[in-house]
């Protein structure tokens, strides 16, 4: 008879947790331990102290283990205890070591309360279309409407959700969406009311609102659109999906032209965030939002929204979310190739510099399209558009197993990194492996890769909020386990870059010689191995769990933030230079700042923002001084566009997040590469290489010589330091300070 147990939750041990301790050293990077302790160490409140790296991994493994479905039921096999149990052990010594991690959004929320809340958090960014859509059985409904009933508001609110849940959004404003979405029927006269107790009642009065009880007083409700607004995250969103709804017939069936929003509710600023931390903003980004939003909407009358205005919207809201909490909004706008209002939107610098800053752009291609001309002249100008090409990811898995038609036919764009094609309302689910250092503690790969196989599968078993983002997780269960530190691990493993060289060919369609990349054959035959490893774990864990195995599994995401942890290079790219100095914002209260200063980090203000601190580190990057080493400053962009597409075609199923950086003399070259790689590369991003080109800029090449004195001058160990200096006392739950995961800045922070 077989022994059972209740389902209590998979837990790891002191003793095990001691021991590992003892014999693992995490492979922290120069700025691995700050940027740790900054971005993911959580406040224990009863301890009024941070986590210690232990017990963050502690946190995250347990959190993501007890994700199995099979750990539900009323009763559990001993035998699945004792599997997951030693499961969770050898992702804890995984993690902990530093081989691997999962996304910085599991970092912060796996193992919380949060996450039993809402499993979106989880995940690192989401697409939706800009369309009307129906809400469902989500979360967030407005009462006004059916859950079967389109809106043109949902896609806003969808969006509006998950910035503020720290998610990036990807979204879609190609022609064939935009098109879907009738003319504005009427312009709305919004009244914002905030009551004269609230603490906000100044700056909200300054910014448009009005006194509740003299507007009450003197106005009737009758025949206007009235929420009040609750103070939560949810009642931000069905303001702005009251206001957007009042402009159409179909959502508006009292034909109200109306909407009063009472704002009295909302916390004031700097009142404390539960469930994030951080502190709140009052409620007056939220009103400088509605009444531009508004302004809009007022001003197409009778018109149909263009893709412009629709990107307007997406990018007022993702303002406020970067306003409202401390954290960074990631929105992509994804537009039609052809549509050259899009292309050139961000040269209005009045509108750039009031929200269009808030997404990056870039258009939707198919293989066929073949004039990059007016593209490429504007990424010569400011880096953007990205390219995405929408044919190849829904037909396409590695590039290297051909096509198959319809493999991923409902992809409609990708997160705002790029790594992932996603379908709408669908999330990308990240992992990453640092190569390098896990053949260093001794992995065999391949098992690296398996336990970030079945971590990530067991996070599309969370709990979520939106119909259309279940439904869609449920039919792909799409993973994305990355590789990062990739430079650095081809490296010193093959001891040449992955190009090696280039043959000079001629495109059998363009007619035109084309430098064709040579790839060291060893590396193709290790990732190509690497990859099918991937995919069999992820069949032996559906096979275990009862369900379809991944729609794709691999991918290359950017990491920013995460890479730093274990100081290896970020993604694919190439390291920013040989010697740098990387600078890292702090709030000026941070408790980490008197034991920078006193180990002899330079400190000082922030230039661009108030109460913030700069902070410098010298970092040599992992093989500077080999002579095969090259960095984004003297890397051609050919053997960018190279690396990129041998990723594509050996060893990610998904996409490649690339950010290829280029000289002003290389500019020329972006529409024959764009041409040259139509067919391989899913999606792709250029920006200028800036160099040390402003003040205070987040890295700064230097020379050998400037690296060691900077090092000289760090006299202390920062964790030790600050260990004495606040003794697990006395510090407080501070907010964040521009992080991203990703290289650009782009995505979210955790």
């Amino acid at each position: 008879m077989m022994n059972t147990a209740t389902a209590a939750p998979i837990t790891l041990s002191a003793a095990f947790i001691k021991e590992v301790e003892q014999t693992v050293t995490p492979h922290w990077g120069e700025l691995g331990w700050v940027t740790y302790k900054r971005t993911y160490a959580r406040w224990l409140p009863d301890q009024q102290r941070t986590e210690e790296w232990p017990e963050t991994v502690q946190r995250v493994v347990e959190g993501n283990i007890n994700l199995d479905p099979r750990l539900q039921g009323d009763t559990v096999s001993d035998q699945l205890r004792a599997e997951l149990t030693q499961e969770a052990q050898r992702l804890f010594k995984l993690i902990y070591g530093l081989s691997a991690t999962p996304s910085g959004r599991n970092l912060w929320i796996s193992g919380t309360n949060y996450q039993h809340r809402n499993g979106d958090a989880l995940n690192n960014c989401w697409f939706i279309a800009v369309r009307p859509q129906a809400y469902g059985d989500s979360h967030i409904i407005p009462d006004y409407l059916q859950p079967d009933q389109k809106a043109v508001s949902m896609p806003y609110s969808f969006m509006f959700d998950q910035l503020m849940k720290g998610g990036g959004v990807g979204f879609s404003v190609v022609p064939t969406n935009v098109a879907q979405i009738p003319a504005v029927d009427r312009s709305v006269d919004l009244t914002i009311l905030i009551d004269e107790n609230s603490q906000s009642y100044a700056d909200s009065v300054a910014l448009g609102a009005v006194n509740k009880a003299d507007w009450l007083a003197t106005h009737e409700l009758q025949g206007a659109r009235y929420y009040e607004l609750p103070d939560t995250r949810e009642g931000w969103v069905l303001a702005n999906a009251n206001l957007i709804d009042a402009h159409f017939d179909q959502t508006n069936p009292t034909d109200a032209n109306r909407v009063v929003l009472d704002m009295s509710n909302i916390r004031p600023k700097d009142a404390p965030i539960k469930g994030f931390g951080g502190t709140a903003s009052g409620p007056m980004p939220l009103i400088e939002m509605l009444f531009d939003i508004n302004q809009i909407l007022n001003a197409k009358q009778g018109h149909r929204l263009t893709s412009v205005d629709c990107t307007d919207l997406g990018n007022l809201i993702g303002k406020t979310v970067v306003a409202g909490n401390v954290r960074r909004s990631a929105e992509l706008a994804l537009g039609g190739a052809d549509d050259d209002a899009f292309i050139t939107m961000k040269q209005d610098k009045k509108q750039l510099y009031h929200h269009r800053w808030a997404s990056n752009n870039s258009v939707a291609v198919d293989s066929a399209f073949d004039h990059y001309g007016l593209i490429a002249d504007a990424i010569a100008q400011n880096g953007e558009p990205g390219i995405v090409n929408l044919e190849l990811s829904r037909h396409y898995g590695r590039m290297a197993d051909g096509y198959q038609a319809g493999i991923d036919d409902a992809v409609e764009g990708t997160n705002p990194c790029g790594e992932i094609s996603l379908s709408n309302g669908e999330p990308c689910n990240l992992f990453e492996v640092f190569p390098g250092v896990a053949e260093q503690q001794g992995w065999q790969l391949e098992d690296a890769f398996e336990l970030g196989t079945r971590f990530a599968k067991r996070v599309t078993f969370s709990d979520y909020d939106w119909e259309v983002s279940r439904k869609a997780i449920q039919k792909n269960r799409r993973i994305g386990i990355s590789m990062s530190g990739i430079q650095d691990w081809i490296l010193d493993t093959f001891k040449t870059r992955v190009v090696t060289g280039f043959n000079e060919v001629k495109d059998p369609e363009t007619g035109k010689l084309v430098a064709q990349p040579i790839y060291n054959q060893a590396a193709v035959k290790r990732v190509d191995a690497l990859y099918h490893a991937v995919v069999a774990a992820d069949q032996a864990y559906s096979d275990d769990l009862g369900c379809q195995s991944s729609i794709k599994h691999t991918t290359v995401k950017p990491s920013g933030t995460v890479a730093k942890l274990a100081g290896v290079s970020e993604g694919m790219h190439f390291h920013y230079a040989g010697y740098l100095i990387q600078r890292i914002r702090f709030q000026e209260s941070d408790p980490l700042l008197p034991a920078l200063a006193a180990c002899g980090y330079h400190i000082e203000p922030d230039v661009y923002t108030k109460n913030t601190m700069c902070v410098e580190f010298p970092v040599k990057a992992a093989n500077a001084d080999d002579p095969n080493f090259a960095s984004a400053g003297n890397v051609s962009i050919a053997e960018q566009f190279a690396t990129q597409a041998f990723l594509q075609t050996y060893w990610s199923d998904n996409a490649v997040s690339c950010t290829v950086t280029f000289q002003p003399n290389e500019a020329g070259e972006i529409a024959d590469l764009l041409t040259q790689y139509r067919h391989t590369t899913k999606s792709t991003s250029l920006l200028p290489y800036s160099g040390s080109g402003f003040k205070q800029a987040p890295k700064e090449p230097i020379d050998v010589q400037t690296y060691q004195a900077k090092r000289a001058e760090i006299t202390g160990d920062v964790a030790q330091v600050f260990d004495q200096q606040n003794n697990h006392h006395d510090q407080k739950d501070i907010e964040l300070v521009d992080q991203s995961d990703c290289a650009g800045g782009a995505c979210p922070i955790r």
